[in-house]
């Protein structure tokens, strides 16, 4: 199965992709979309990429860089909480520089894994959980034929606040 559309493609991360995975591990402003409390070290990253190699039975777990056509790495999409019982994983994406994104390259790269999961995996659904006021992310993920099938209360802390996080399901066909 070839994971490359019109304007991206999708490829394992490898060992020279540490800088710009450091920076936006590391970048607070992604802390929110991440669920990320605290910054990682070097060290930690570097692990995680030499073993990035485990098939997703194994590590439950799958990210691929997203590059352009000019071959620029313009994010990362991930698979988490994969079960193989239950035929289900979770789905995630950044875009991460304000000027790579709305270019259409989060929603291919969206539609590429999602295909991936239903014909590779043969999972029965995939799943992503976004906070109800980044309508941005719920209208793309819906125009993708994801459906939003419930509303998780406060379940985000954002300073002293607290927003709601949406639950959305692409089931197989």
């Amino acid at each position: 199965m070839k994971l490359s559309g019109e304007n991206v493609y999708l490829r394992a991360i490898e060992p020279s992709d540490i800088d710009v995975v450091f920076k936006w591990e590391n970048d607070t402003d992604n802390w929110m979309i991440s669920n990320t409390q605290a910054p990682f070290s070097r060290f930690v990253l570097e692990q995680y990429i030499s073993t990035s190699h485990q098939d997703i039975y194994s590590a439950k777990q799958l990210r691929l860089m997203i590059c352009n056509n000019d071959d620029k790495v313009v994010g990362t999409i991930d698979l988490f909480d994969f079960d193989a019982n239950h035929l289900r994983a979770g789905i995630g994406i950044l875009i991460a520089d304000k000027e790579d994104r709305r270019k259409g390259y989060a929603s291919e790269a969206i539609q590429l894994v999602t295909e991936y999961c239903f014909e590779a995996l043969n999972l029965n659904q995939v799943y992503c959980n976004i906070a109800a006021d980044n309508e941005v992310s719920v209208a793309m993920f819906v125009k993708l034929g994801y459906k939003i099938v419930g509303v998780k209360q406060q379940w985000l802390r954002d300073g002293r606040a607290f927003k709601d996080e949406l639950l959305l399901q692409n089931l197989r066909n």
